[in-house]
């Protein structure tokens, strides 16, 4: 048996009025969902990918979709970006994500600025590393606004107050800086506001920004500091699961970087962007091709939740109906042992598109075994139906448990 995981990051969501009272997944057309709704081998239940205690961000998800324990293995998000880029952190070195945000008027406007590339990301990330870098403080360009920092030394910690740029859209940013938890933590805090608060007349004047200011898009003006960690505990994924192995297909760090910490194989598709302009059929491709290799399979999609942030409704459909037609039904086209292969659907946590933030709702998730006889009925993969299924709700590695049988 091979196993796959189908994760449309962040598209679980709440009725809108505008929509007739159905959530964006009810109202998009998905005919490969349904089809694997209606196969006669389709259970639905619901998952709570973000526990009390935790971040709610998409680390958080992503490590309880693939059952790690989170006591143990989450360390902020900073060291996850921080293996995807292929930094191996010291033991006195702590990471943090660095997003381009954009900033105006006191507030945040856009915490991706405006979808900034990572060809305009790069020289943004240079002038911040001319103007603020030393022996111990280094920006490293990432993937579009998904960028990094890392601070090395005794003087430094990840214990820090902060919060996240797509908390708060449109929101004054002056009480949202890093603010020390005790003494001991004082010190970084307050480098951190300095370099986020000077960073925006720095960057708003870089050539990149005024290229951009002439196009009429968002400027990419401001660094913000988050989700600091020092090196993570991530046991292999065979490890996890009884010497499986796997690979994951993610256009994003954060994700990339679970696999690589946990050994999976992280595949690369050209032109995956972690937008709604991404490679779907190259990388449900990719999935068929490494499905031939390895035991497990999971293919991350970001769209949904970007254009979920910037609150754009039919984006967000449109996004579900891509991701169904491009990347779920080219998977299944080209897949050929489809009596071999289990298969789960969900998101890593919604994101209500009129709210632009995530929250702690447990997501909706459908679970498709050959071998096994489906719910009655005549439900489909969306929140409301889960809510009926006979999976019930499941918490912890239970995703991972009742996909593999274990």
């Amino acid at each position: 048996m091979k196993y796959i995981i189908l994760l449309g990051d962040g598209m679980a969501d709440e009725p809108i009025e505008s929509l007739c009272g159905k959530t964006p997944l009810m109202a998009a057309d998905t005919p490969n969902l349904d089809r694997l709704a209606r196969s006669g081998h389709a259970r639905f239940g619901t998952f709570v990918t973000l526990p009390e205690g935790f971040p709610t961000s998409s680390d958080v998800g992503n490590m309880s979709v693939l059952g790690y324990n989170l006591e143990e293995a989450f360390q902020g998000r900073g060291p996850l970006e921080a293996a995807s880029l292929g930094i191996v952190l010291d033991e006195d070195q702590i990471a943090m994500r660095c997003n381009l945000v954009t900033a105006s008027d006191g507030k945040i406007l856009d915490y991706s600025g405006g979808q900034c590339s990572s060809e305009e990301a790069a020289p943004l990330m240079e002038t911040l590393q001319n103007e603020f870098a030393s022996d111990e403080v280094v920006f490293h360009p990432g993937v579009a606004y998904r960028n990094l920092l890392t601070l090395k030394g005794p003087k430094y910690t990840a214990d820090f107050k902060f919060e996240k740029p797509d908390d708060h859209p449109g929101d004054p940013y002056a009480d949202l800086l890093p603010q020390a938890r005790g003494p001991e933590s004082e010190e970084t805090a307050a480098l951190l506001r300095r370099i986020m608060l000077e960073s925006i007349p720095l960057l708003s004047d870089h050539a990149v920004n005024r290229t951009r200011a002439s196009a009429g898009k968002p400027l990419a003006n401001m660094a913000w500091l988050w989700s600091a960690g020092t090196k993570p505990n991530v046991p292999p994924f065979g490890q996890l699961w009884n010497g499986r192995s796997g690979a994951i297909i993610s256009a994003v760090g954060v994700i990339n970087g679970i696999g690589i910490l946990g050994d999976l194989e992280v595949i690369e598709v050209e032109g995956a962007t972690g937008y709604i302009d991404t490679n779907y059929e190259g990388k449900a491709r990719a999935a068929v091709e490494a499905l031939a290799r390895h035991d497990f399979v999971y293919l991350h999609v970001e769209a949904m939740d970007e254009v979920s942030h910037s609150g754009e409704i039919e984006l967000k459909v449109k996004a579900l109906e891509d991701w169904d037609k491009r990347c779920i039904g080219t998977f299944l086209a080209e897949y050929i042992d489809l009596d071999d292969l289990a298969i789960a659907v969900l998101p890593d946590h919604p994101v209500p598109v009129e709210k632009r933030v995530h929250t702690r709702t447990p997501v909706p998730v459908m679970f498709v075994h050959p071998d096994r006889e489906g719910d009655p009925g005549d439900l489909l993969y969306n929140e409301v139906d889960a809510l009926k299924g006979s999976v019930g709700p499941l918490e912890g590695d239970g995703v991972m448990r009742t996909l593999f049988g274990d």
